[in-house]
Parts: C-alpha cells; sequence; structure tokens
C-alpha cells in the first residue's frame, strides 16, 4: 500500500486497515480524499455505490479525531434513512474502536433507554437523520449547547437525496444552526453517486460558507465533473412482459440459485408482484415505506442470508442499505430518474469477476417507452443535475418557529444571525416573521419573541415533533395483527364497497379485516388463505422531466438505447412507432387535429412542468378543461397557424409562473404558517420549468 497515501491517517488506523480489512491498496476516492478532509476542507465524494465512500470519510476524520483530541461528539453522520443508519453503525463503530473511539445511533425507532445512555456517555460519532436532529435542539430534555460544544465536522450520506428536495433546505437550515451554536465553522463532508452538477452541489452544500471556507469535489472514477466517463459499464437488457402477471412469471423462471432484487415504482406494485411471487413458490421478501420498521428488517436480514430468492421494494432499497450480496437487478417499468437507475444498477457487480447488470420488465407501452428513454439518456452519458427546489419559504417558517422552541424565546432583532446570512433565511424573511405574529403562531413580548397558541395548535401534538418533519404524507391506517404491527394501508381499501370478507395485501400476504378503530385509524387483521387489495393514496407526482420526455421521443423516431433488446420488446416499440408516427418530428414539435376535429392537440414531449409553464402563458390557446400531461397540451378547436401566431408568446418575453390551485396547498407542509400569496408562489415555483419552456417556444411548430 502506498505510503504517501497513508501518511497522513492514523498509524493505528493504518494497522487495522492492512491487518484486520486486509485491504492491500485504498481504493482512488479513498486515496485522494485523505488530504483534503485532513487538512478541514470542506469536499463532495463522488462515487457509485458501493464505492467506499463511508471509509473514504471516515478514515481520515478518525485521524484528525486522534491528532487534534477531538472530545465528545465531533462527528455528526447524517443519513436519509433510519434503516441506513441501523446498517452503517456496527461497521462505524468497529472503525472507531480502532482508534479508541465510539459511535451510537439517534432516531425516531431508538427508545429513551438508547437516548439516555447516548447523553449519558457521549459518543465520538453520532449517527442520525436531519429531523432528530432538530428534534434535539428544540428538546427539553437535551442540553443541545453542551451536547454539541465540541462538533468539528458533519458527514451527509447520500447527500443527493437531500438536495434534491426540502428535506435538503431543512438540512442546510440546522447546520447553519449548529455552526451559530458552537461558535465555528464545521467541516461539511458530501457522500454521493454520481451526479450531474458536482460543483453546483458543493456550492449547495457548503450553504453560508460558501467562499470563506476550501471545498473541493473529490471524483477520481467519474472524472472532474463528475459525470460519466466513456461509455456506461453494465450489462442491461430490455424486454416487454405486458403484465404484471407474465413479469412474475419471467421472474420465477430466470436465474434460479441467484439473490434477486426487483425495483418497482409504487408499494402497490411490490405488493401485488410479492403476492404473485409467493404464489408460484418463489422466496420472496418486501420492504416499502408503508411496512413496520420490524417487517422491513427481518425481510431484508433473511434476504441478506438466503439464496435462490427475490426482495421486491419501491425506492427504499436503492440507497446504500446492506442486504448482502446481489446477483441481479430486476426492474419493474422504469424509475423517473438516470440517478435512480445508476443507484440500482450499482446494487450489482461487487463481487470480483462479476458484471453490474439490470433486466429491465415493461409490463405495458409506455412503460416500455419510458424505460428506452432513460436508458437513451444513459447510454449518452447523462445524469441529471440536482437542484434545490426554489423559494423554499414555507420552511424558512418552519426555521423560525423551530428556534423559538430551541431557545425558548428570541429576540425579534437577533433571529436572523442564526443562520450566518443563508438566504432565504436571512433579513428577506421579515414579512414571514410579520405574518408569525400577526396570526398567532408567535407571540411578541418586549422585543422578544416566543410560540404563540396557534403554533401550538397547529404543530404542537407530541412534544412538537410534527415541527421537524417537512413534508406532509397522506392519513394511513395502521394494521396490526394482535399486538404487531405490519405497516400502513391506504383508506380507500377500508372504504370501498365489497361483498363477503375485506381483505388486505401486505408484505405481499393475504389478510381479513377483523375490526377497524376509525378514531385512532387502526386496522386489526388475522391471515387469510388468498385475495386482498393494496392501496395507498398519493399526493401527486411532478411528472416526468425535459430531458427524458424528449429522449422517449428520440426513441420514437427511431433512436434504439444501446442494451440488448429482446425480440418482444423490439415488436412492442415497432407498434409504439407507428402508433406516434404523426405527433413526433426530428425539428418541431407537432399540432394535431384528431379525426374527429375536435381533439387539438401540441405534441411538445416537453415534460411535466414545462408544459404546465407553457400552459400558463398561452392565452385562450388551450383547452381550459383538459390540459395536459408531459407529452402534449390540448388545445381548444379551432386554433390555425394565423391564431397560433398571434396569441404565442415572443421569444424576448418572460414567462409566467403556473397557477396553482389552494387545494395543492395542502401538500406543502407549513403552508398555513405562510400568507397565502407566498404559499402560493412557493408552489408556482416549484411546478415551473422556464428554461425548457423556452426551449420549446424557441423550436418549429408544424400543423399536421
Amino acid at each position: 500500500m502506498s505510503e504517501r497515501a497513508l501518511d497522513k491517517l492514523d498509524p493505528v488506523l493504518v494497522h487495522h486497515i492492512v491487518n484486520t480489512l486486509g485491504w492491500q491498496e485504498l481504493r482512488p476516492l479513498q486515496r485522494a480524499a485523505i488530504e483534503p478532509l485532513t487538512a478541514g476542507s470542506d469536499a463532495l465524494l463522488l462515487a457509485p455505490t458501493a464505492g467506499g465512500k463511508t471509509e473514504a470519510a471516515m478514515f481520515p476524520l478518525l485521524s484528525r479525531m486522534t491528532s487534534d483530541s477531538w472530545q465528545g461528539v465531533s462527528v455528526l453522520y447524517l443519513c436519509p434513512l433510519k434503516a441506513l443508519l441501523n446498517n452503517l453503525a456496527p461497521r462505524l463503530d468497529r472503525y472507531a474502536g480502532w482508534v479508541g473511539r465510539r459511535a451510537a445511533v439517534w432516531h425516531g425507532d431508538i427508545g429513551q433507554s438508547g437516548r439516555r445512555a447516548v447523553l449519558g456517555e457521549r459518543p465520538d460519532i453520532l449517527l442520525t437523520t436531519p429531523e432528530s436532529l432538530e428534534a434535539m435542539l428544540v428538546s427539553a430534555k437535551v442540553d443541545h449547547r453542551d451536547l454539541f460544544s465540541g462538533l468539528r465536522a458533519v458527514v451527509i450520506d447520500e447527500v443527493h437525496a437531500f438536495a434534491g428536495d426540502d428535506r435538503g433546505w431543512h438540512l442546510l437550515a440546522v447546520l447553519e444552526r449548529l455552526t451559530h451554536l458552537v461558535g465555528r465553522p464545521i467541516q461539511r463532508v458530501g457522500l454521493s453517486a454520481t451526479v450531474g452538477n458536482p460543483d453546483q452541489l458543493l456550492t449547495w452544500l457548503q450553504g453560508a460558507g460558501v467562499g470563506t471556507r476550501p471545498g473541493i469535489v473529490v471524483a477520481p472514477e467519474s472524472g472532474r465533473s463528475g459525470a460519466v466517463s466513456g461509455p456506461p459499464q453494465g450489462e442491461v437488457e430490455l424486454d416487454y412482459v405486458g403484465t404484471l402477471a407474465n413479469a412474475a412469471t419471467v421472474i420465477a423462471s430466470l436465474h434460479g440459485d441467484q439473490k434477486r432484487l426487483v425495483f418497482c415504482e409504487s408499494r402497490q406494485t411490490v405488493e401485488q408482484l410479492g403476492h404473485l411471487l409467493r404464489e408460484k413458490g418463489i422466496t420472496t421478501f418486501l420492504s416499502h415505506a408503508s411496512l413496520s420498521a420490524d417487517e422491513r428488517r427481518r425481510s431484508e436480514e433473511a434476504f441478506a442470508d438466503a439464496r435462490d430468492c427475490v426482495i421486491v421494494s419501491t425506492s427504499t432499497l436503492e440507497l446504500g442499505i446492506d442486504v448482502g450480496d446481489l446477483d441481479r437487478v430486476i426492474q419493474i417499468n422504469a424509475p423517473s430518474t438516470v440517478a435512480s437507475f445508476l443507484q440500482r444498477i450499482g446494487r450489482t457487480g461487487r463481487r470480483t469477476g462479476s458484471t453490474r447488470n439490470c433486466l429491465f420488465l415493461a409490463t405495458e407501452p409506455d412503460g416500455l417507452l419510458k424505460a428506452a428513454g432513460l436508458l437513451l439518456l444513459w447510454g449518452r452519458g447523462w445524469v441529471e443535475p440536482v437542484v434545490a427546489p426554489p423559494q423554499p419559504l414555507h420552511i424558512v417558517a418552519q426555521q423560525i418557529l423551530a428556534l423559538c422552541l430551541q431557545q425558548n424565546r428570541i429576540g425579534d432583532r437577533q433571529w436572523v444571525r442564526e443562520w450566518n446570512g443563508l438566504a432565504p433565511f436571512d433579513s428577506t424573511a421579515e414579512p414571514i416573521l410579520r405574518h408569525l405574529i400577526d396570526r398567532g403562531f408567535l407571540d411578541s413580548d418586549g422585543g422578544m419573541l416566543h410560540i404563540g397558541p396557534e403554533a401550538e395548535r397547529k404543530f404542537g401534538r407530541r412534544h412538537f415533533m410534527d415541527m421537524t418533519a417537512v413534508f406532509t404524507g397522506p392519513p394511513e391506517f395502521t394494521v396490526l395483527t394482535g399486538r404487531v404491527e405490519l405497516g400502513r394501508i391506504g383508506p380507500s381499501v377500508l372504504t370501498e364497497e365489497v361483498r363477503g370478507d375485506r381483505r388486505l395485501l401486505l408484505g405481499g400476504r393475504s389478510w381479513r379485516v377483523t375490526h377497524i378503530d376509525w378514531q385512532r385509524r387502526r386496522c386489526f387483521v388475522e391471515p387469510a388463505d388468498g385475495g386482498g387489495k393494496a392501496r395507498w393514496t398519493s399526493l401527486g407526482t411532478q411528472g416526468l422531466g425535459f430531458e427524458l420526455a424528449r429522449s422517449m421521443r428520440d426513441v420514437l423516431l427511431g433512436e434504439d438505447p444501446p442494451v440488448r433488446l429482446t425480440h418482444r420488446a423490439v415488436s412492442q416499440l415497432a407498434v409504439l412507432r407507428q402508433e406516434h408516427a404523426g405527433r413526433v418530428h426530428s425539428d418541431a414539435t407537432l399540432i394535431v387535429r384528431g379525426d374527429d376535429g375536435d381533439d387539438v392537440r401540441w405534441w411538445t414531449w416537453a415534460g411535466f412542468r414545462a408544459n404546465a409553464t407553457l400552459v400558463a402563458n398561452m392565452g385562450g390557446l388551450v383547452d381550459p378543461f383538459q390540459r395536459f400531461d408531459d407529452r402534449f397540451i390540448r388545445l381548444r378547436d379551432g386554433v390555425d397557424p394565423a391564431i397560433w401566431k398571434a396569441a404565442v408568446p415572443d421569444r424576448d418575453q418572460q414567462l409566467r409562473m403556473p397557477e396553482v390551485s389552494e387545494k395543492a396547498l395542502t401538500g406543502l407542509k407549513f403552508s398555513a404558517a405562510l400568507p397565502t400569496e407566498l404559499a402560493m408562489a412557493t408552489l408556482g415555483a416549484r411546478v415551473a420549468d422556464i428554461r425548457s419552456a423556452e426551449e420549446v417556444l424557441a423550436d418549429r411548430v408544424r400543423f399536421a
């Protein structure tokens, strides 16, 4: 092992790397990360799944811990999933033990005795989630100033999973409050799979410290840009099977004596496929967010120890949770992003001599087209940029309220310092603060602010635990057999009319409903010999992105992804190309009138957000009732080239944001703590895709 790569690491740690782990050499990322991390730089470490990112971050930080005599909780290790924390904890505690240090876990599933142990004997590394970190800051039982007094560094695992949604804004704001609390900069280290914009992600990660602290992207296997270099690696096959039942038949007949991880895009599909596979005698385990933590853990542990078996999962197993040595990844239809696919295919090929692989099974024509478009982007080496949602004004409101809980009272002129100038948690938030006071979320007394009655009414349940989560989930019922919790189910399954027994499908098994406690949202069940439904309510999705929609158009124009296509896939793609022949063009968008003359559609192939933006700017051209989806916008009858030219915005005209309904505010948590116009503006900005809409308007338009 290269001495130059190791001379900055603690010698005891090096001894264990060589003799305990038996490593003859560090991986490129691990070697490249040593110098910047031991020097105290912020860093974004990029590598494919199973690329050794955890060790790349922790070996230098453990070395600093010993050389600089860090004391108490000196490193926070943040993850997006509790299961990932549980999975990592034994490994990190083992590494820490080599240099006489400890690691411990704190999250929502850790009981009071475990928390008391952490507070009584402080670990050197604390593994937690941003929500649990916030809960520690606002808890009256935790002396957060004393607990975090020794904090020096924070590692954010799967940082891309935070940065792309509101959990990322929440994470940044909490880190700034911690920085202000300890009174010194905290080194930030992000771990990520390949992303399309690593430099921007690093800038985001540094928060208010960008430009004042050194920062570096470390990506020796991906190139400095973080983009995929050269042709993508992996054996990928695309098949069209037509139905989920046929997919189960294919999975059951292939890859005997191998461990297979099957990804589905909904919990309902996971349940249905798991049930179908079990009916065929396949040893099958399930994992999704509505199964209880114990059910998921039992499945993942059993799968890790078994052979010739299948685990069917939503994206819960997309991140780095260890489920043993996988042989195959199978994808039902397609994920929505190339980044997700890279995470999933990266679960295979970890053994020496093995190859990363993925089999796509499309159960419907649209699923085949989406999969082909996604694989075409993958073949081009393109990965989505990770972009934080714009205008997180509801998170600003949440953070002001959380700060009041943390400090009991805050000065009405001093609060803005807590986030160290990070926008939008700065002086521009003054209107939000005024609204919180006017509506009773905050009380003002002699220049000091504290939690008001409206905040207690809206968010005060369970000691304000609702304050620490930034998402609103649809209502669900807890399902129990005896005293054992199986998971949660959507209410529609319990309210629809049925003949005879009401049966559920949960955990891939059939259950008969014996009692429903409507007030406490509990459903009691017992095993049944078959049948049942699984269904959950969704708060809606943003649809396809611009690049994926355009890539699907390229497929329809005749371009094939660089993967093996089965005869069934080739045949169905030919059918799709024939059906869409009059809806795609290589250098124009098409306006097509239906055979009856009434259905006029503008086939933009621009994705949901770009089409929403176009609709907001097309005046009277758009059908007011059935308006658009990812691929087309429905126009009014009678639109001709002259009417079109008169109504379409000029290229130099600034486009408006889409209008949103007040009903949509139910999915924006803490929207009640915002003025309605600001909450609506937040949602409008998030539905918009101005850049892509402008690109569509710059295209030629043909009337077919």
